[in-house]
């Protein structure tokens, strides 16, 4: 954490949600839009500021286990065994929501999106507030995520008044996504948390195949074809590969061939740091006035599926 907001801020914070503003605030994964998830009129503003389409559901962020349990009409065995092992962290579940969780909050679903994340300023704000906090990315709808709090300045400007600054986010991108509804568990999207750490608790899971969503609601965000996305066209390029002419970045790991002619960055070379520089730095080529930023394909293997599964949406 590079700073650490007061507990002024943070209280002062809680009480804006409490009165039905917005918040950004960060968490161990990315920065979120906040807004007190029993309040419709809040998370409908939530909605109209991200510009997202109301058959996208929200992640509900809550204290401990037993808050969600409280969101929640039904708490599967699947869920109690997941949120042992990995909450506080960055994994949201899917749960049978309780009647008086707003329908606008989960996109008219009978099910609702529960997290308990790990960032102390994130765990503060919570237990100061004292309700539940939905919080999308704070983004504008199927852009970039923010890691930064200068991220989300640029995204909304005055917007957003209230910014919780507490510097880059540690993660990267957004949680590992697990539906507890029915009798098989299922990874609805690739996180933080690997698949094989899920599989380690629950070995019956599965990975639906992808689909493309033309339209209703569904149950996890980060499900649409096109999502975190710079501004600037993106492509992914094979290592060795042809790049476009004209003014553009070369994004690859490192070891990879640098390149005189366009905008050189080195990635790290390990799945989880990549991760975690992944938004930041397309960020920072987005506002360079480039004509297209090429990326080096990502390996395979599960330990990059996440950093796949972003990079594949963010191509335009």
């Amino acid at each position: 954490m590079d700073r650490a907001p007061s507990a002024s801020e943070i209280e002062r914070c809680a009480e804006l949600l409490r009165a039905g503003a917005i918040v950004a605030f960060p968490t161990e994964t990315v920065y979120g839009l906040g807004a007190n998830a029993l309040d419709r009129a809040a998370i409908e503003r939530v909605y109209t500021l991200k510009a997202r389409p109301r058959t996208s559901p929200l992640i509900v962020h809550v204290t401990d286990e037993a808050a969600a349990r409280d969101l929640a009409s039904v708490w599967p065995n699947a869920a109690a065994l997941l949120a042992a092992r990995f909450w506080p962290g960055p994994l949201t579940l899917i749960v049978p929501k309780s009647p008086h969780v707003p329908d606008v909050v989960t996109a008219g679903l009978a099910t609702v999106g529960l997290r308990v994340p790990s960032h102390p300023v994130a765990q503060a704000l919570l237990e100061r507030a004292g309700v539940p906090v939905a919080a999308p990315s704070a983004n504008p709808f199927t852009q970039l995520s923010a890691t930064r709090a200068e991220h989300v300045r640029a995204a909304f400007g005055e917007r957003v008044e209230t910014i919780l600054d507490a510097g880059a986010t540690e993660v990267g991108i957004e949680s590992t996504v697990v539906s507890c509804v029915g009798a098989v568990p299922r990874l609805l999207r690739h996180g933080a948390i690997p698949l094989s750490e899920i599989r380690a608790v629950l070995p019956e899971i599965t990975v639906p195949a992808a689909t493309e969503l033309v339209s209703g609601a569904h149950e996890s965000p980060g499900q649409h074809r096109r999502h975190y996305s710079p501004r600037t066209r993106l492509i992914v390029v094979a290592r060795g590969g042809e790049l476009p002419g004209g003014a553009g970045a070369w994004v690859h790991r490192s070891g990879g061939r640098g390149l005189d002619r366009v905008v050189d960055v080195a990635m790290p070379g390990g799945a989880v740091e990549y991760a975690a520089e992944l938004y930041a730095t397309l960020h920072n080529l987005d506002v360079r006035g480039l004509e297209w930023i090429a990326v080096e394909r990502a390996p395979a293997g599960e330990a990059w599926a996440a950093v796949r599964d972003r990079l594949e949406r963010a191509v335009g």
